[in-house]
């Protein structure tokens, strides 16, 4: 009878540390899971002012709004162009200075787009990609190049461009822009 009595009174220990142990973790579980709930929150915040910031840059440029294309770009932003590094707008360049005097004169010179369009479009955060179609004039040559895929990567922070990451079939770009009749 005393076992009996002994692994009874052990057993009930158990449950009821058991349920004391929940009832701890439940409080802590409940506020894991409202950070966990304010952090997505921010987060999708976050993701669409990139998105707005970025969009807002892309039809500012499609405009020639050259004021608000000021008013979106940090002023130690990166435009990175990948590619062919013959072709004068090729490489990163650094600083919005450096990229409204000389990238974009040079890129405006040398490449007129045709076509343009964005696909898809997603935003994480401070990050946004986009990938479409292109097609374009290289000025040099007077060619037009084969439709071709493009992706961008565009940083945001405060509001502003940080990095504007451009990426596309640079061969179809170069082979225009080296075209020989």
């Amino acid at each position: 009878m005393k076992q009996l009595f002994l692994i009874l009174s052990l057993s009930s220990l158990v449950v009821l540390v058991g349920c004391d142990l929940d009832e701890k973790k439940m409080p802590l579980a409940k506020s894991e899971k409202m950070n966990q709930n304010d952090n997505i929150n921010a987060l999708d915040n976050q993701s669409k002012e990139t998105m707005d910031v970025a969009m807002k840059f892309m039809d500012a440029m499609g405009k020639g709004d050259m004021e608000t294309m000021l008013s979106l770009m940090d002023d130690d932003m990166i435009w990175q162009n990948e590619g062919d590094k013959t072709m004068p707008w090729i490489g990163p360049w650094k600083g919005k200075k450096i990229i409204l005097e000389t990238f974009l004169p040079l890129f405006m010179e040398n490449f007129k787009p045709t076509k343009w369009v964005t696909e898809d479009a997603i935003s994480s955060g401070d990050v946004a990609a986009f990938f479409g179609q292109m097609k374009g004039i290289t000025l040099k040559s007077n060619q037009e190049t084969t439709e071709f895929t493009f992706a961008l990567r565009v940083k945001v922070t405060d509001g502003k461009i940080v990095l504007w990451n451009w990426l596309e079939d640079s061969y179809a770009v170069s082979k225009s822009y080296h075209f020989n009749k």
